[in-house]
């Protein structure tokens, strides 16, 4: 089982020097890592990893994650690798199926079924790591010959079958989580489930029995692998309180009571209570689902701050 890790996403940006107080902080505060969405509207996530990495000394960068549908496979492999590079060998690749709708129609590009999405998330995991396997393009040879042209590719040589960065794949559904089983070294597992009939993307709180289920079966994909792999949860609230009960039925009704204010409290995806309760509850659920790594949203940042502190001297 590995050790904790702590990091949390970033959901806007508004000048350069207040972004990398932003990543400072994080890395004061005792977080691991920081993570770039890719959704429309937000900044875009690799000259964001660079910035923050830039920013700080030891901080981890990543993406929670990539649209696989936004990038072309050769693309995208330039930009890991130049991002790792520029980033000191710190950066994490997080690769997603994608699952909302009007992102892929306000960019103009074709919708298509799950099953279709989850089949390019492989196919782009393949490419990417044949790319970075590969010695440079041969259309290349004479320049990196006549000029010492370096073959651009990631430093790390850990994720995507030892040629680039961890590979972090996130998801609910059996068929993203049976790739992540196979080939990730991170399961992201965001705490989220699809409301069936509803339009893509809408969602409501994963309960503790679903992520029972999800879990079970992706280590049972894993086979000997399980025990390599590290566990993340993506937590949707953070709220210190001396009352759970009243907190989570708040929380409850927020979530348009698509959750009991019972499962609010047992799941997973929310925090709730002192900083104590709330770190023993981390090390709790470390036992029930393996989740060793905790990300949570930015506004949040703060607030679950102390209780990476409180985590840490419990493990003592």
């Amino acid at each position: 089982m590995t050790e904790f890790r702590f990091s949390h996403n970033i959901f806007g940006i508004t000048t350069s020097e207040a972004f990398a107080r932003t990543c400072r902080r994080a890395e004061q505060s005792g977080y691991d890592a920081v993570f770039a969405a890719d959704h429309l509207g937000t900044a875009s996530p690799f000259p964001l990893l660079v910035a923050a990495a830039a920013a700080t000394e030891k901080l981890r960068v990543g993406t929670l994650v990539l649209d696989v549908g936004f990038w072309n496979p050769a693309l995208l492999a330039r930009e890991i690798s130049t991002t790792d590079i520029l980033a000191g060998g710190r950066l994490e690749i997080g690769l997603g199926a994608g699952h909302m709708k009007w992102e892929f129609d306000e960019a103009g590009i074709p919708w298509q079924p799950f099953g279709t999405r989850v089949g390019r998330l492989a196919a782009t995991v393949d490419a990417l790591r044949n790319q970075f396997a590969a010695d440079g393009y041969p259309q290349q040879a004479a320049l990196r010959e006549n000029y010492g042209m370096p073959v651009l590719r990631p430093i790390q040589r850990v994720g995507f079958a030892g040629t680039g960065p961890p590979l972090l794949i996130g998801g609910t559904g059996e068929r993203v989580l049976r790739l992540a089983a196979r080939v990730a070294d991170i399961v992201g597992v965001a705490g989220a489930v699809q409301l069936p009939g509803q339009p893509p993307g809408t969602m409501r709180l994963a309960t503790a029995a679903e992520t029972d289920e999800r879990i079970r079966f992706t280590r049972e994909q894993a086979g000997g692998r399980a025990a390599q792999l590290e566990w993340q949860a993506l937590v949707q609230a953070v709220v210190e309180t001396d009352d759970r009960t009243a907190a989570a039925a708040e929380l409850a009704a927020g979530f348009g009571g698509l959750i009991s204010p019972e499962d609010v409290l047992d799941t997973p995806f929310v925090l709730l209570g002192t900083y104590d309760e709330m770190a023993r509850q981390i090390l709790t659920n470390r036992e029930r689902y393996g989740f060793t790594h905790y990300t949570v949203h930015e506004p949040h940042a703060a607030a679950f701050a102390p209780v990476i502190s409180r985590v840490r001297a419990l493990q003592k």
